[in-house]
């Protein structure tokens, strides 16, 4: 399934569940403090350095496919032309929004010679009600986890494009 096919089922999903607004909200209001406690001191949960996101202060630990790489990160400004135009954009699935700290590792769908393009949208993880907040691993994981009756997350394609390159192992 190509990215824009994945990015289309996820939108048509987050038409049809409105209830992401309030399952994100009661995430923000009720479990963030209890998941920023768990990974208080984790060294992969934030960006690596404070600093100019151009350089290596952008770099950020992300799982693709189980393993842990390192990718550089910078967001791309007046993205919505982008994500009309190419349809060959990579996803990145991350808790909070990427400028911030992130309360875990995010997802990539890609790296080079995987259909890499340095060109990724931000998809953000929401936790539905009952679900205990952890760790994904892979893309693949996290589709899972979104799909079904009872999904366990909800998905919530942002506007936000980001410039990642993966830059190596962990």
């Amino acid at each position: 399934m190509n990215a824009k096919t994945r990015m289309w089922n996820i939108e048509m999903k987050n038409k049809t569940n409105i209830v992401w607004k309030w399952a994100r909200a009661f995430v923000a209001a009720v479990l963030l403090p209890v998941c920023l406690g768990a990974v208080q001191g984790h060294p992969n949960g934030a960006l690596a350095a404070q600093g100019s996101p151009k350089g290596a202060a952008g770099q950020m630990p992300a799982y693709y496919d189980g393993e842990l790489f390192t990718v550089n990160i910078f967001e791309v400004p007046a993205s919505d032309p982008l994500i009309q135009r190419d349809p060959t954009i990579n996803i990145i699935y991350a808790t909070n929004d990427l400028d911030d700290e992130q309360d875990f590792v995010p997802v990539i769908d890609a790296i080079q010679g995987d259909g890499f393009n340095p060109l990724w949208l931000q998809v953000l993880i929401v936790f539905n009600q009952g679900f205990t907040p952890h760790q994904f691993f892979s893309d693949d994981e996290v589709e899972d986890a979104a799909a079904g009756p009872n999904p366990e997350i909800t998905l919530v394609v942002t506007d936000e494009i980001y410039r990642c390159s993966v830059v190596g192992n962990k």
